[in-house]
């Protein structure tokens, strides 16, 4: 396949589509290398629409990493929209790079990032108009490695009939171990063909090649077992996890987009993993053991990112960030050292139990006063005692009273709906919660204006937790107590009307449920769906929640199993689940007695701060918890250049 930029006979269809600066490329930090000085030529996608793909951290890192190599070239593509593909088809485009414009099937290596399953799709339209077969089975040597990688390859199994490969877990280390491969691959010759190099890849036994592993059923539809197919192949595969993140300061130069993308911020992650133990929360299970960035690590990335890209906004990101051992002493620190230079700070939401005022104060010292997020996610104290979140509505009202009567005005709480042993009465508790927000801020503040929104959610159950044996909640039941809330949100119109409500349907969240808990079987599903016109189904106005299931119907049903098979039937201990496999370091046994837990509405602690409760990660990766508190402090910073978007008048001289 050509490798010459198709931008000649892209740029004149570009007047005639939505957006047309998604599709130029060119963006500060952005890298375009030589084509013929790279033995390794890797695209990278995140198979959603620019705006969302590009803060995208996962993607941006390997990008950087890869393009650090001097032998290795890495671009990045996304999806396209409809009217852009509808003219792509029409006039011979393959699916391209935004950064050199090459054809995305020139490359050595083809890396999808997936954060949902809804991206599924995307990734087959994406592979036919890079003119790849849709089918593994069916390339060559002379296709892309198509890797799957990011939360939700952690069971690839319904696409496995459309990726060569997948790895689970941290991507930094793993995208340079493939590189090496491939690399020395290439270098012979490329003996054996691809066979040879997928071969070579199984056998490191973190990467997963799924034409290597046979699937057996039994007669009631179940899998009997999952078995490798050749010799050099492991029966597990295992996680990657990158431990010392300070020795990955990623992303260094970070990319600034040439659109409005969903994050208008320069962020950086400081750790990874979370031991709160959130039945639900599949990121939190997976991504163990915690591991922190050092204070110093953070700052120093702090620093690097903002004179490479003019943001004055630093989000300080993980999935707990309020847990960092010495998250007062990195949020004082940053503003100290970036006082009177217009940077804010921000956190993703927090935890009410680890939030408090002063913390706020610091995020909100150099930058404006935003509203402030909390996630009870359930909206009773019993239902929270099942998924293990265990904030007390006393501790919620204590907190965002102190917050509305230090000068804040609204606040948003996140909740789901349909999660396991749910009642009308869990659900309908929100709306109390809600009230009472507005009667405390009220009261403290002695204003009528003061806000709370809550976000809903439907409960998706996901492999490698607690609740992958549990039956999902159907959508009628979920829009039915959603009616329920919003009704007794609006029952009292002097609270209701300083309450927003907002929530997604239960049709999207059950054909997750499809794909994440799915097998093999699944992939007709998604294919059939593509064919017909499915694409960004993340998205409310392009999702056909009717195309779905008509799919599954005609798809599964003669296969003896169906939608609700996949979806709403619990799971029993013994059973096989599709990612058996794949090993994410948890130990089935330990995830098991925790589901019970659930049922018994029994509690887990943080074993980051008591004892180990045996759920097998630290062991079985040979990890431990990485946390402080070092005792350190970040130190001011040397005057920066004049102009600099970090210039701080008060340590530079006239």
């Amino acid at each position: 396949m050509s490798v010459e930029s198709v931008f000649p006979a892209l740029e004149p269809l570009l007047p005639r589509v939505s957006k047309p600066v998604q599709y130029v490329g060119g963006e500060l930090n952005a890298t375009v290398k030589d084509w013929d000085a790279a033995a390794v030529r890797w695209a990278l996608m995140y198979p959603d629409a620019y705006e969302v793909g590009l803060p995208n951290q996962g993607v941006m890192i390997l990008y950087e990493v890869l393009n650090e190599q001097p032998d290795v070239l890495a671009e990045r593509t996304y999806a396209v929209w409809p009217d852009l593909e509808a003219l792509m088809r029409e006039h011979g485009v393959p699916q391209f790079t935004v950064d050199g414009h090459r054809p995305v099937g020139a490359f050595d290596l083809f890396g999808v990032s997936f954060a949902t399953e809804l991206g599924y799709t995307n990734m087959l339209n994406a592979l036919d108009l890079a003119g790849i077969p849709v089918h593994a089975a069916d390339r060559t040597e002379a296709h892309p490695i198509v890797v799957a990688g990011g939360h939700a390859a952690f069971n690839p199994e319904p696409i496995s009939a459309f990726v060569d490969a997948a790895v689970l877990g941290d991507g930094e280390e793993a995208v340079l171990e493939i590189t090496d491969i491939v690399r020395r691959w290439k270098a012979e010759g490329c003996p054996g063909g691809r066979d040879e190099v997928l071969t070579r890849l199984a056998e490191t036994g973190g990467v997963y090649v799924p034409r290597f592993y046979d699937v057996e059923y039994l007669s009631d539809g179940r899998i009997q077992r999952v078995v490798p197919n050749r010799e050099r192949v492991p029966y597990r595969v295992f996680k990657r996890t990158t431990m010392d993140l300070d020795a990955w300061p990623y992303p260094k130069q970070p990319l600034v987009p040439l659109a409005e993308s969903v994050h208008e911020r320069m962020s950086v992650e400081i750790f990874r993993g979370c031991t709160r133990g959130c039945r639900f929360c599949q990121a939190g299970m997976i991504t163990r053991p915690v591991r922190e960035r050092s204070i110093e690590g953070i700052g120093a990335m702090v620093q690097r990112g903002l004179e490479a890209t003019g943001f004055e906004e630093v989000g300080l990101l993980s999935l707990s960030s309020a847990d960092h051992s010495e998250i007062a002493e990195v949020t004082k620190g940053l503003a100290d050292r970036y006082e009177g230079t217009n940077t804010s700070l921000s956190l993703p939401s927090t935890r009410v139990d680890a939030f408090n005022i002063d913390l706020a104060n610091e995020l909100s010292r150099n930058g404006r006063r935003s509203g402030l997020t909390f996630a009870p996610e359930g909206g009773s104290e019993r239902i929270r005692r099942v998924i293990n979140k265990m904030v007390s509505e006393e501790d919620l009202i204590r907190t965002v009273s102190a917050a509305f009567g230090a000068g804040w005005r609204q606040v948003k709480l996140y909740f789901m709906c349909g999660l396991p042993t749910e009642t009308d009465d869990d659900v309908l508790q929100i709306a109390e919660m809600a009230k009472n927000v507005i009667r405390a801020g009220r009261e403290v503040s002695g204003r009528k204006d003061v806000r709370c929104t809550i976000s809903i959610g439907g409960f998706v159950p996901k492999p490698h937790t607690p609740f992958q044996w549990a039956a999902q909640c159907d959508p009628e039941t979920v829009d039915d107590r959603l009616r329920k809330l919003r009704d007794a949100v609006n029952s009292d119109r002097s609270l209701g009307r300083n309450i927003g409500m907002r929530y997604h349907d239960g049709k999207p969240s059950l054909i997750e449920g499809l794909l994440s808990r799915g097998d093999r079987r699944i992939g007709l599903v998604i294919e059939r769906v593509w064919r017909e016109g499915g694409r960004f189904d993340g998205w409310s106005e392009h999702f056909s929640y009717d195309r779905w299931v008509n799919a599954a119907a005609a798809e599964l049903e003669p296969l003896g199993v169906d939608l609700a098979w996949f979806t709403t039937r619990e799971r029993e201990e013994l059973e096989v689940l599709p990612w058996d496999h794949l090993d994410s370091g948890l130990d089935k046994e330990w995830l098991w007695a925790d589901w019970q837990d659930a049922l018994d509405e029994r509690e887990q602690d943080d074993c980051r701060w008591t004892p180990c409760f045996d759920c097998g990660v630290c062991p079985a990766m040979g990890t431990d918890i990485e946390v402080g508190p070092t005792g350190r402090t970040l130190l001011p910073i040397a005057p920066v250049g004049k102009g600099s978007p970090v210039r701080n008048p008060a340590l530079t001289k006239p």
